[in-house]
């Protein structure tokens, strides 16, 4: 399920509380674990992972975008794989030297104000419990606080607010006083005494002290309310660090982009060079094809400049429209080739009506926010199967670059044209071929269910005699069965020598790498074997051998792989157990870098030889965790699998508590996602998601519980028949994977029978109610998050590729789906929780199912737990720690205490 970052199986990154654990044994006692306070500490312990990994032309540098823990932004860093030194080329230091003061200045205060915020809210997560447990605690001191503050901030307000009226007030009568002085002269009078010093300024401002201690305190507490609106950390709030970079084709430097700006650096260099300052939204593209200068974007052009010239020239001009031209395209998109000879622009028209009108924007829902006295709306986009599409017309032409100032070339017509409207088309990026010869691109259209690669040449794209010669051949065509997946994943890329277009296609119920021959137009796969294997991330220098992320061996692990293109023979370039991501593959093939980690080594960015071989040089280039981590004492899961009823292998894992023997009859708690996700599910080696993870272990350590992540069929990365399981039958096999489940869990882990609970967020609070519903006497209680009960209603990018098809724009075809009608099978307890202000699954999904529950008479059975501020991974007044004990508290309701 696509439901973004929000996803519950991307709360690990979506929320602030996700932090990896240390490896550790069952047999930690219950006085030694840690509390729901320290494991989702207000502040996390882990920052964000090196992104954006590049490897410079000659292979020796590696830059990568990463800060230490606490720190903000996302630093631009150098790693000389020669010499095993880093340098930090950008801080707040140093691009301090590019910046107004005043935005420093600001940078340093807000990043106080993170700060402060985290030790806040951290004390009073401790403080709350510590009330509850008897303790004398002051809980207003907080707010108490504030108030003294705001108080001190409006008296300083007033008082330079009264002394600029009594100056203004002062200027007004002198001015007075001298136009009269003036009329008196001009008239021979004497001129008028000055007016004596009104006292009613210093009345108006002790009048004013009196209304500032007599304000009510509720006054003051609406004043604190719209003071920390106000003072709310927005993005832009902290240093943010550079955002992308470039490499040179041949030396060893680099461009980046940093707030507006592009800044060059060379290797050896004490600080970043400023080139172009703007306050425009800026992209890196590349160096020309000789390093003489550098290729940039704003919103659509691109522009070139030389670094021993002044001036910017726009390289890809805007497109000429004659006067009957019906489609007015304008560049949405642009890509050059590595050459820098040609340019790949992507075009689109507006969508006209009938009325040869613009169409109207697509449609709209509102979602309520009752943070102010008065409920106000906000509205989200929301498309769903029975909406008529709006794809904008398309056209793809390839342009020449310009050379220096050379007379602009007569524009060439499209090489590709679609229609758009009411259809639903997908294209993938243009991918170019080393020195230009040739372009590639693969296009998807689901109502046909029609997937086509196509291959251009630009031998003659520029000459008007080429004809119909200059529009790209299409070289392969799937029509249904290619899996709903493929499309997301499916990139093609050249090989160095431009010979081969290598892309990613589900052939054979797997997503894996296939070759196609420029030459021959013969298509082959690179690998076999029942593994996936999409994520392709680079090749040697001669084209003999690619490397790709797969997860062969184990699913719960991604490797990167050496493959020889020949004859497909792997070799592992990682460490075995541990899921590489983010890769990246220098171009003579010599060293790849990846995040890399697993449950019991956090995941850092790691430099690995790329021959496989020598293992013992992979160096941890990257510390991301706040050293209090090590201190805190965690357990570590244990992988197991099972077969379910059709024969299919079931991956999972469970938390078992101290002192666990299989004879016992303990609670259990089973977690699950059940939806595709691209490349995601749960049962992951490095994946520390806040719920399946933390609080599973917690349960255990802490209730004696047995806790359980499973992932059935319906996710990604374990083949097409687990991608497609949903389709038109949504819930339905994960029901049955979930029920063989419980069936072996009394037998083989101690557990009884009548005391398991299901929990899932996002798909998987729609897959724990389901399987509540449908299947009632199976599991004891329930709590589903963010489910969405009603499939019609969630975004048809989805829903469409995921749960069925939703080509009748006439009719919500997707209705058979939903939960409303299968409501009233529930018999045990079930909570539904929510934030209010969702815009992914809206609440109303929530709201439908409860209404459908309480007209059943399920009252006594159903609770709701509602973010009244919160979105998909909620973040409003709920934090994690709030948010779990509210889990324990109903699972300890309902489940009860471990007994052996």
């Amino acid at each position: 399920m696509t439901f973004a970052a929000a996803s519950s199986l991307a709360l690990t990154l979506a929320l602030c509380a996700a932090v990896p654990l240390q490896a550790q044994t069952a047999t930690s006692s219950a006085a030694t674990v840690p509390s729901l306070e320290q494991i989702f500490r207000a502040e996390p312990y882990r920052g964000d992972n090196a992104k954006d990994a590049d490897f410079s032309h000659s292979g020796r540098y590696l830059a990568y975008l990463w800060s230490p823990f606490g720190e903000p932004g996302t630093d631009l860093w150098v790693h000389d794989t020669k010499t095993g030194k880093t340098t930090r080329v950008t801080s707040p230091q140093i691009m301090a030297a590019f910046e107004a003061p005043e935005d420093m200045a600001r940078f340093e205060k807000k990043l106080k104000q993170r700060q402060d915020e985290y030790a806040e809210r951290q004390a009073r997560e401790v403080a709350q419990q510590a009330y509850l447990r008897g303790e004398k605690v002051d809980l207003s001191q907080w707010e108490s606080a504030q108030i003294e503050v705001l108080k001190k901030e409006l008296a300083e307000k007033k008082a330079k607010d009264d002394a600029q009226k009594a100056a203004d007030k002062a200027e007004a009568d002198a001015e007075k006083q001298a136009m009269a002085a003036l009329e008196a002269r001009r008239a021979g009078k004497p001129e008028p005494a000055a007016a004596p010093a009104s006292a009613a300024s210093a009345a108006d401002r002790k009048e004013g002290k009196k209304d500032d201690k007599d304000k009510e305190l509720w006054e003051l507490r609406d004043e604190l309310k719209k003071k920390l609106a106000r003072d709310k950390l927005k993005p832009g709030d902290l240093y943010p660090g550079p955002a992308q970079f470039v490499w040179a084709h041949k030396a060893d430097e680099l461009v980046f982009q940093y707030r507006g700006g592009l800044y060059r650096w060379v290797v050896g260099d004490r600080a970043p060079t400023p080139l172009v300052a703007t306050q425009r939204e800026l992209r890196t593209v590349a160096y020309t094809a000789d390093d003489s200068g550098f290729v940039f974007m704003d919103e659509t052009r691109v522009l070139r400049l030389n670094f021993r010239q002044a001036g910017v020239q726009v390289v890809n001009r805007e497109l000429i429209h004659p006067d009957d031209e019906q489609k007015k395209y304008r560049i949405a998109e642009t890509t050059i080739s590595e050459d820098g000879r040609w340019m790949a622009l992507v075009a689109k028209a507006p969508l006209k009506g009938a009325d040869d009108k613009p169409a109207a924007p697509g449609r709209q829902v509102e979602i309520m926010n009752y943070s102010e006295r008065w409920a106000t709306a906000k509205k989200v986009n929301r498309e769903v199967s029975d909406d008529k599409r709006t794809e904008r017309p398309l056209a793809l032409y390839i342009r020449a670059v310009p050379v220096g100032a050379e007379t602009p070339r007569k524009q060439p017509a499209p090489v590709f044209v679609n229609g758009g409207g009411d259809v639903w088309f997908e294209m993938s990026d243009v991918a170019w071929a080393k020195d230009g010869s040739h372009y590639a691109f693969t296009t998807w259209e689901r109502d046909k269910e029609l997937l086509r690669v196509y291959l251009g040449t630009t031998a003659c794209a520029q000459l008007a005699a080429c004809g119909e010669a200059a529009k790209p051949e299409m070289i392969l065509e799937r029509r249904g069965d290619v899996g709903h997946e493929v499309v997301n994943v499916l990139k093609p890329r050249f090989t160095p020598d431009g010979k081969t277009l290598v892309l990613t296609l589900d052939e054979t119920g797997w997503r894996q790498p296939y070759a196609i021959d420029v030459a021959t137009r013969a298509l082959r796969p690179l690998l076999k074997g029942e593994f996936e294997a999409h994520q392709v991330v680079g090749f040697t220098a001669d084209s003999k051998s690619l490397f790709v992320l797969a997860n062969q061996g184990d699913s719960a692990a991604m490797n990167v792989l050496r493959v020889d293109m020949a004859s497909g023979a792997t070799q592992a370039v990682g460490a075995a157990g541990e899921y590489h991501r983010s890769a990246t593959v220098s171009e003579d093939g010599r060293w790849v870098a990846a995040n890399a980690g697993n449950w019991a080594r956090r995941p850092e960015l790691k430099l690995l030889a790329a021959d496989g071989k020598a293992k013992a040089e992979a160096r941890t280039l990257t510390d991301s965790s706040d050293k209090a981590l090590a201190g805190l004492p965690l357990l570590q899961p244990e992988r197991f699998h099972y077969t379910n009823r059709h024969g299919d292998r079931i991956e999972a894992y469970v938390f078992k508590p101290a002192g666990w023997q299989a004879s016992d009859k303990r609670p259990a708690i089973v977690y699950v996602y059940g939806g595709p996700l691209n490349d995601r599910h749960i049962v992951e080696v490095d994946s520390f998601q806040n719920t399946a993870y933390l609080f599973g272990q917690y349960m255990a350590a802490k209730h004696g519980y047995v806790t359980v992540a499973v992932d059935p069929r319906g996710h990604s990365n374990y083949g097409r028949k687990f991608g497609d399981a949903n389709w038109e039958r949504a819930g339905e096999p994960q029901a049955e994977d979930l029920e063989d489940l419980a069936r072996l869990l009394p037998a083989q882990y101690g557990v009884d029978a009548s005391r398991i609970g299901l929990n899932g967020w996002s798909f998987g609070g729609f897959q724990t109610q389901y399987t509540m519903y449908t299947r009632p006497d199976v599991f004891a209680a329930g709590i589903a998050g963010a489910g969405p009960t009603e499939w019609e209603n969630y975004n048809s990018w989805y829903s469409g590729r995921t749960i069925g098809k939703a080509t009748d724009r006439t009719k919500p075809v997707l209705r058979k789906y939903s939960l409303l009608p299968l409501a009233k099978g529930l018999k045990h307890p079930l909570m539904l929780v929510h934030g209010m202000q969702d815009p992914n699954v809206l609440y109303q999904d929530t709201v439908n199912v409860y209404r459908e529950l309480l007209d059943s008479g399920k009252e006594s059975l159903v609770e709701l737990f509602l973010d009244p501020d919160g979105v998909h991974a909620m973040g409003g007044v709920v934090k994690p720690a709030g948010w779990h004990r509210k889990y324990e508290a109903f699972w300890l309701q309902h489940l009860g205490r471990a007994t052996r």
